[in-house]
This record gives structure tokens, C-alpha cells and sequence, in this order.
């Protein structure tokens, strides 16, 4: 299944412009609006998963962040990244894996997802997923998540979406991880088309 998935994706980054895709930000306003409530200091690990070819790390990077990684399944999608950056993005670490599969190897103070849980439609995926979070995300530390809300698109990219919101969010991750934000937006997509997503904010306790 993880070849599959691959195959799609790389497929989707290799034959797509990069503003063409629905999903497509050229400044990723929502997502910087609750990155910066959580009052990071600069030398914080922020992980972008699910990244694509998102335009956040070049945004993280203006702000003044400096541990960045990006993950995404895609190689090619991250390969437009690292060249999009250049020589800024030499600090930033690009992952190639699939998230419901991979074995965190680093800790972090934050971990954001625009948009790629929603393509976990088996619940042994989501687990895996969750799982991963868990071993990644400090105690103390972040959890930003968003995705089609209950009453956005049913499909994108030719896959079937789950679309949820954030009460499923939250047990999904379990006890530990408390909602500190959660509301929906509209992501107008470059053809002129609405999509409504939830977006929710999780701190994880120390405990």
C-alpha cells in the first residue's frame, strides 16, 4: 500500500504545476496564525508532515525558526522544496516516508499537518499515524492539524478524504493532548473552487 500511495504522489508532483493542485498556498496565513500563538522560541523543532511542496518552511525560515524538517511521501514533492529554497534551506531536514508507516527518529516542539490525515481512510493508517505523533511531539509541546471539515470535499486528488472534526481529532490523539483552538475556513483553491477545512491546536501535556 505504501508503494501505491508513493507512486500516486509522485505522480501528482511530477505532472502537476505547483500553484495547479487544490491545495495550493502561496503564503500559508491560517497555519502561521497558530504557529506563532504558540510562542516558540526560535531554536524550536518544527515538523511539517504531509508537506508537499508547501510554501511554510520558506515562511518558518523568514520568521527566524531554525530546526526545520519536512516530511512528506513524495520525493519529488520534496525535491521541488529543496530547490525552491536553495541555499536557505540548507538547515532544513527533508524526510521521504509514509506517516503510516514511519519510525520517528527526532523529537519536536511542534508538529503541524495541512491536510494529510484526511487521506488516512483506514483506521490501522490513522493508528499508525497517532502512534508516530506520540513517540515525535515533546511533552509540553504542539499539535497542529488540519483537514477537510465534515462538510467539505468527499474526494481530492482522485483518493477518497475522511473529513472530521476536531472532537474526532482529539481522540484520535488520545488523553494527554488538550484542544486549545479549533474552528473551519474556507481554502479558496486556485481554479476558484471552495473547500471548507477544520483547523485545530493541541498542546500536549507534561505530564
Amino acid at each position: 500500500m505504501s508503494d501505491v500511495r508513493q507512486e500516486h504522489w509522485n505522480t501528482i508532483f511530477t505532472t502537476k504545476a505547483e500553484e495547479a493542485v487544490s491545495w495550493f498556498q502561496a503564503t500559508p496565513e491560517t497555519s502561521l496564525r497558530l504557529i506563532r500563538a504558540c510562542n516558540l522560541p526560535k531554536d524550536a523543532s518544527i515538523l511539517d508532515v504531509g508537506a508537499g511542496a508547501s510554501h511554510l518552511p520558506d515562511a518558518l525560515l523568514a520568521e527566524g525558526f531554525s530546526t526545520i524538517a519536512v516530511l512528506d511521501i513524495s520525493a519529488a514533492a520534496l525535491a521541488k522544496t529543496k530547490a525552491r529554497l536553495g541555499d536557505k534551506g540548507r538547515t532544513v531536514r527533508f524526510i521521504a516516508a509514509d506517516l503510516a508507516v514511519w519510525q520517528p527518529d527526532l523529537t519536536v516542539d511542534l508538529w503541524h499537518d495541512r491536510a494529510v490525515l484526511h487521506f488516512l481512510t483506514e483506521e490501522r493508517d490513522r493508528t499508525a499515524y497517532a502512534d508516530a505523533l506520540r513517540r515525535a511531539v515533546k511533552p509540553g509541546g504542539f499539535v497542529l492539524i488540519s483537514g477537510f471539515a465534515p462538510s467539505g470535499p468527499e474526494r481530492c486528488s482522485g483518493l477518497p478524504v475522511l473529513r472530521a472534526d476536531q472532537n474526532m481529532i482529539a481522540s484520535l490523539l488520545g488523553p494527554g493532548f488538550d484542544l486549545l483552538d479549533a474552528f473551519e475556513e474556507d481554502h479558496q483553491t486556485p481554479s476558484g473552487g471552495r473547500q471548507r477545512f477544520v483547523f485545530t491546536r493541541f498542546h500536549r501535556s507534561h505530564g
